[in-house]
């Protein structure tokens, strides 16, 4: 199978100090990705290269076949790979759905002060209301996000960086800041949303039992490089995955 996303010998230095190194990778269409590894381990730097937040001291980025490398993260969303951050990025003082049809109008290609102004165009609401029905968030429509559960937050959150109809989706700690009781709901309803989307799916987690149940394949990152690759129950029993970034039930 063709792969959507493909890297090869993709490394980044920040001075003397390496931070990914001989990354070389293929994922096919509509695979979902786990990538874990301890702090430090390389894995925000491998997605932050990926999405044009940081460019790459080497190697080579493709997408659908397109040499992505080092293009501007705004250009590379517009291209069809989107991500969301371990922190919720969403307009605190707005409502769920004036979030949404900001997100909506500016993946339509309105720049960020123009998406505000108007937002009552048919298809950026319609496209809002589509997302929120499908993340469930629906019944919080007027709710000024600034108010919201934090399960909720990133729900809307990951929505927003749904509603531009991305191929790919990188997922920076998706469950982080959610209570235990929560967790599972909110990836239950993410991956649920993602893989109706077809969407292939790339998140970052350290929660190992969030891993085992939603991602099809692992990515264990270790001092800037790649360790593992392989189907959860391989990649988290291989030796080096086990001395060097454990495999129990939580590992922060």
């Amino acid at each position: 199978m063709t792969a959507i996303l493909s890297v090869r010998d993709l490394g980044m230095t920040f001075g003397s100090i390496v931070a990914a190194r001989d990354i070389t990778l293929d994922v096919p269409p509509r695979q979902t990705v786990g990538i874990i590894g301890a702090n430090g381990a390389g894995k925000t730097t491998f997605i932050n290269m990926i999405t044009g937040h940081l460019r790459p001291t080497s190697g080579a980025i493709r997408f659908e076949d397109r040499d992505i490398t080092g293009r501007p993260s705004r250009e590379i969303t517009r291209l069809g790979v989107s991500r969301s951050f371990q922190v919720a990025q969403i307009f605190s003082s707005l409502s769920v759905f004036e979030n949404m049809c900001a997100a909506a109008a500016i993946a339509a290609g309105a720049g960020a002060r123009a998406a505000f102004a108007p937002l009552d165009r048919p298809q950026t609401h319609a496209a809002a209301a589509s997302a929120m029905e499908l993340f469930g968030i629906a019944r919080y429509r007027g709710v000024r996000a600034a108010t919201l559960p934090q399960g909720v937050r990133k729900l809307l959150d990951i929505a927003m960086a749904v509603v531009g109809s991305p191929r790919v989706l990188l997922l920076d700690e998706p469950t982080s800041g959610i209570s235990i009781e929560e967790k599972f709901g909110v990836m239950e309803t993410v991956m649920a949303a993602l893989k109706s989307r077809q969407l292939t799916v790339l998140f970052v987690e350290h929660d190992m039992e969030i891993v085992m149940r939603f991602a099809d394949r692992v990515l264990a990152f270790h001092d800037g490089t790649v360790i593992a690759d392989g189907a959860p129950a391989e990649a988290l029993a291989d030796s080096r995955v086990q001395t060097l970034i454990g495999g129990g039930r939580r590992h922060a």
